[in-house]
């Protein structure tokens, strides 16, 4: 059993281990998918039970600390034993808490524990809803406690060599290239690193082998890679499934075609451990002696590695371009998650919308905008699939729905009887509270439901229908107006129209702006029209540029139309001032 009771002791160790408020690190974030993905649960943590806090040092599906009673995770801490908590709304200590708040029911946790007996937090999953735990999950979920502290010691020299595969580690590799900085500096070398299995196939190979497989993995991945690489290359172990090696005698751009040879054979025969194949990629790159750190030069070919992912001989070489890319998508989400916190640079404008029939104005689109303190106006189709792709897609489309409210509220009082449309991902209409926490919000600024219209789109309904649809289902009942936004693109088709919920389509603005010039769209468009028509839904057509196009909308029996034919989006201000104008012109 772990000794928790000297919380000195443990405080103390915590801080010299230098974990606390660092910064994101692969190996423990792959961890934390790995979890996630086994357990099937929203949220997985590698919390830090700090003096007054949890610090969750990798984390899917929640934010990055806690107040150190909100969670569970204390208790695993201050027991130093696996706690499983099946319902938190039915414990005493967490019903009214933050978790619950968030809409999470179930908790489990598997102790963190260094070999000195210390617990420095948990290896934790939560869920939605209410469940249990086998003694086989607990089992793995302390496997994978076990590893994350494997990865700890790796990471902060509590020795050199790798226990799991007999390899030297990370921290060898950085004195080992300090070394020859300092006594070969100015000379080039080739750094390498092999990731030896993708984050599915890992999770797949794991749920089904266990922990253990990481291990023999590893090992038969070194083999084949040290035969490859022959002489008297050094492999190091620096990372969960990654290997490393610092290479003399060859260009990078000859390693990168002989790495081409090696990945074409391995497809041919490939290695395999416990009989499942491994799907390695390479990442490489130059260096030049006492030019660049150990941390730098990982970095970089690690990167190289995850963007070989993306190319079919699984190779790569570090691009400072690409690189830059990625450490702007991390400053940008990095920003956004202060934003959340402070907003000034956040806000919504409207894109009016118009009936074909009356030219009176029916609502707007609330569109989310951005203006970064120093980088300016950030494009949406920018940031938003990288907040999509996060933790903050649930808070900020939170946020967007809030002030989209705020904004219907101030209309309603001044008997504007408009409609806002909100755009929501399908990973939104996922969350199994999303139609209780627009209830709510409705109810908080005393917004009428036939004020507000959910547009989304229907890609989610491959991987989630039952669960999207259901979710759809008790919008609907509330009596919000539901669209599918982008009609005609992707996964869109009619025949499961009957199936949504949906009261209105909204025509792909490509399809639109191309009517004047293409008749294959116009006969399309016109399709869309009255098929949706027979179906009982209303169309509103995105993308109206042009007279010819809102003519031939018109004409063509579409209900509505947006676009900047009829107005850019514009701030609140400045679409009362467009809608008083309107009202005029309409009167006149």
């Amino acid at each position: 059993m772990a000794r928790h009771l000297d919380e000195t002791d443990r405080l103390l160790a915590l801080r010299e281990l230098n974990l606390l408020d660092t910064a994101p690190s692969e190996s423990f974030d792959r961890i934390t998918r790995m979890a996630s993905q086994l357990f099937e649960s929203p949220t997985a943590a590698v919390s830090l039970t700090d003096t007054d806090r949890q610090w969750f040092k990798s984390r899917v599906g929640c934010g990055p600390e806690l107040a150190r009673a909100e969670a569970p995770c204390h208790v695993v801490t201050e027991s130093g034993e696996v706690v499983v908590i099946s319902d938190l709304t039915l414990d005493p200590r967490y019903a009214d808490g933050e978790l619950v708040r968030n809409g999470m029911r179930f908790y489990a946790g598997a102790p963190l524990t260094t070999r000195d007996g210390l617990t420095l937090g948990a290896m934790c999953v939560l869920d939605t809803k209410p469940r249990t735990m086998t003694a086989d999950q607990i089992a793995i979920l302390t496997d994978l406690a076990a590893m994350v502290m494997a990865q700890v010691e790796l990471q902060h020299a509590l020795g050199r060599i790798d226990p799991s595969s007999g390899l030297p580690n990370r921290n060898q590799f950085a004195e080992d290239l300090e070394d020859l900085s300092r006594d070969h500096a100015g000379e080039q070398r080739v750094a390498l690193l092999v990731d030896v299995a993708g984050p599915l196939q890992l999770n797949n190979a794991m749920r089904i082998l266990g922990p253990s497989y990481l291990d023999d993995m590893i090992k038969t991945a070194a083999t084949n890679v040290k035969e490859w690489l022959g002489g008297t290359a050094t492999l190091y172990h620096v990372g969960v499934t990654q290997l490393a090696a610092l290479l003399q005698g060859e260009t990078a751009e000859h390693l990168f075609r002989r790495t081409e040879t090696f990945l074409a054979d391995m497809a041919n025969q490939p290695y395999a451990s416990n009989g499942i194949g491994m799907a390695p990629v390479f990442g490489l790159m130059p260096v030049r002696l006492g030019e660049v750190s150990a941390a730098q030069v990982l970095r970089a070919v690690h990167g190289a590695a995850q963007d070989a992912r993306d190319v079919e001989s699984g190779v790569a070489l570090y691009s400072v371009a690409l690189d830059d890319a990625h450490q702007r998508r991390y400053a940008l989400l990095d920003a956004i998650r202060a934003e959340l916190v402070e907003t000034s640079g956040l806000s919504l404008v409207y894109q009016p919308r118009i009936d074909l029939t009356s030219g009176r104005c029916t609502g707007a689109e609330a569109l989310l905008r951005w203006n970064h303190p120093t980088l300016g106006n950030i494009p949406p189709g920018e940031f938003i699939p990288l907040v999509e792709a996060s933790e903050l897609l649930r808070p900020l489309t939170q946020w967007v729905i809030d002030t989209a409210l705020r904004q219907a509220a101030e209309w309603q009082r001044s008997k504007n009887k408009l409609r806002i449309s909100v755009n929501v991902s399908p990973s939104n209409l996922e969350e199994g509270d999303f139609a209780a926490r627009l209830a709510e919000a409705m109810q908080c600024y005393n917004v009428s439901p036939q004020a507000l219209e959910i547009e989304f789109t229907e890609g989610g309904l491959i991987r989630h229908r039952a669960k999207i649809l259901g979710n759809l289902a008790k919008i609907r009942k509330l009596g919000v107006i539901c669209a599918i936004d982008d009609f005609g693109t992707g996964y869109s088709s009619f025949s499961y129209l009957k199936d949504i919920p949906a009261q209105i389509i909204k025509i792909d603005q490509s399809f639109v702006r191309s009517l004047a010039q293409n008749s294959p769209d116009r006969a399309l468009v016109r399709g869309m029209i009255s098929m949706a028509h027979e179906l009982g839904l209303r169309v509103v057509a995105e993308g109206v540029e042009t007279q010819f196009a809102y003519d031939f909308l018109r004409n063509s029996g579409c209900d509505e139309a947006q676009g900047y034919f009829i107005s850019r989006p514009i701030s609140p201000s400045a679409f009362e001032t467009w809608l008083e104008a309107e009202d005029i012109s309409a009167s006149s």
